[in-house]
């Protein structure tokens, strides 16, 4: 499988504000997990992966269905602060359009998350990464996935996820893959060490079937 897009473009209708960094915001736990997701080049920026665009995004709950999430194309960036954040206020599937505020653009992956946090009020965060390992394990380890002609950043993308979530797809593991989207996984959880131990895990887990083929 291999899928070829551009990283990092905005597919949604945004209508965003900017504003300085929101004083409640309190980026400390998903700054500290981000760098960590870095760290671990789960999230970055390579010049010879994605055709040298930035990759990756990390999202937590705010209130109600609305979310603080890495600005567009951050990836790159080993540390992140408060003004490479935004709050996403407001997001509808149906008609493709999201609404959010603050110092940068959100993420261009800003739809999927909002779908996740729409399926179930006890989700407090989304880890979009990007893992070759996992994603080319995907059957061998019977991972839950999207369709592989469901592409990033789409209404057609929040759609299918949230049909997985009406399946059963994601009773054992909090993960899927994106099969229309090289390389992309999306985790998520109550909290962010859960959410990153499901990621860490499966990648394990797929080094170890590459090791034993």
């Amino acid at each position: 499988m291999r899928i070829q897009e551009t990283e990092g473009v905005i597919k949604y209708r945004l209508h965003h504000e900017v504003t300085t960094a929101h004083s409640d915001w309190n980026i400390a736990t998903i700054n500290t997990w981000r760098t960590l997701l870095y760290q671990l080049q789960l999230i970055g920026q390579q010049t010879d992966r994605y055709m040298g665009y930035g990759y990756g995004n990390i999202s937590q709950r705010f209130k109600g269905e609305q979310f603080i999430i890495s600005g567009t194309q951050t990836g790159g960036l080993a540390e992140l602060t408060e003004v490479h954040y935004c709050l996403v206020e407001k997001a509808d599937i149906n008609s493709n359009h999201l609404y959010s505020s603050g110092p940068c653009k959100p993420s261009s992956e800003a739809l999927s998350h909002a779908s996740v946090y729409q399926q179930d009020q006890t989700i407090q965060c989304v880890i979009h990464a990007h893992s070759p390992e996992i994603w080319h394990a995907t059957k061998a380890l019977k991972l839950a996935h999207t369709a592989l002609d469901v592409t990033y950043g789409t209404p057609e993308m929040a759609l299918a996820i949230g049909e997985l979530f009406h399946s059963e797809a994601l009773k054992q593991r909090a993960l899927f893959t994106l099969l229309g989207h090289e390389d992309g996984v999306l985790a998520f959880g109550q909290s962010f060490p859960q959410a990153a131990c499901t990621i860490i895990t499966t990648l394990a887990n797929a080094k170890t079937h590459a090791y034993n083929l």
